[in-house]
């Protein structure tokens, strides 16, 4: 048995509970400063999780920001982040102030994400790691997830498979190991380069694909794009997979990590449904970004056109529109609120 602190009481960070539950271990849940009037309503509601629409399993402890350092005064196998990608800088200074012998205990996160630093690209975990390093704390071992697992399936124990990466492959297959049940099957991988930067870009690929009903043809009706729109949408997955392919090349990750979990696979999920894909559909349907977000979805974070916007300018410093039609095409319609427009015989 192993005790494991996940950060965050968001859907995803409660629903990675379950599996930790089911593998017998000691497993606690400590809201961000953020949530704890969100923690009062979720114990008001017999233990109802109102993202996730389900009760929590009393087998799962969940804690106010208020304990965070009681909580953490004890031997810790591994410390989970479920945090959003904003809360980086806040969960290195909470990190910080527990570390112990200039070390913390491996870290797994599940935030996925990617940004620019001195002009440079940065994964989350590197961003982590020079956080820490920046307070003192030389000694870090960050794990990441990647897949297709949306939380609510997890939550209801369906069938799931991801990715563990570490640039040491005995960490990923001990850390696999101790989460891997009859429904969360877990796999392990070396390229945490290729996990990562697959999972973060995807999101700019799955408001791609979720843009197809409304570029699938001119003129035609409502129901013939319902019925037909398919044919666009495969298209669109097909140049958003050799796109990544790319674009993790560059990142020195494997090419055919994105034919895995961490790419093909949860650019299927993402774009199947989800707030990327719903924009992309608005912006398909010929709304500027601006205007999708103002009249659709103003209160929804989006992360791919956070993402988009993040490295806008560095991804047309270093590629041409040959080289990433599609990708260049949607950082476009969203960083520079342009109607989307693709040029479909640059695809490959």
């Amino acid at each position: 048995m192993s005790k494991i602190i996940i950060i965050g009481a968001g859907a995803m960070g409660t629903a990675f509970a379950y599996p930790c539950l089911d593998n017998n271990h000691d497993i606690s849940i400590i809201g961000t400063h953020l949530e704890d009037e969100f923690i009062d309503n979720i114990k008001k509601n017999d233990n109802y999780h109102p993202g996730l629409k389900t009760k929590i399993p009393e087998g799962i402890k969940i804690f106010k920001f208020e304990k965070f350092n009681e909580l953490f005064n004890s031997n810790i196998d591994l410390i989970v982040l479920g945090i959003s990608s904003k809360g980086i800088e806040w969960a290195s200074d909470q990190l910080s102030k527990i570390h112990k012998e200039n070390s913390i205990p491996n870290i797994l996160m599940l935030t996925k994400g990617l940004s620019i630093y001195k002009n440079n690209y940065e994964l989350l975990v590197d961003k982590l790691e020079r956080l820490l390093v920046d307070r003192d704390i030389p000694k870090v071992n960050i794990s990441a997830v990647g897949g297709p697992c949306l939380a609510a399936g997890l939550a209801n124990r369906v069938h799931s498979s991801v990715i563990i990466a570490n640039k040491n492959i005995k960490i990923a297959k001990k850390i696999a190991d101790i989460l891997n049940t009859n429904y969360y099957h877990t796999s392990y991988s070396d390229d945490l380069n290729g996990v990562e930067v697959s999972a973060a870009i995807k999101n700019i690929f799955s408001m791609a694909v979720g843009a197809a009903k409304g570029l699938c043809g001119n003129n035609i009706s409502d129901e013939v794009r319902e019925k037909n729109y398919l044919n666009t949408a495969s298209a669109l997955i097909k140049q958003s997979v050799y796109e990544m392919e790319v674009f993790v090349d560059h990142l020195k990750g494997r090419k055919e990590t994105v034919k895995g979990l961490a790419g093909l696979g949860d650019l299927y999920v993402s774009s199947g449904g989800g707030r990327n894909a719903k924009m992309g559909s608005y912006i398909g349907k010929g709304l500027t970004f601006l205007e999708a977000k103002k009249t659709k979805m103003d209160k929804v974070t989006v992360e791919g056109a956070d993402l988009a916007i993040e490295i806008a300018t560095k991804v047309k410093q270093d590629f041409t529109i040959k080289k990433l039609p599609l990708m260049i095409a949607m950082i476009d319609a969203i960083a520079e609120n342009k109607k989307l427009e693709l040029d479909w015989e640059s695809f490959r």
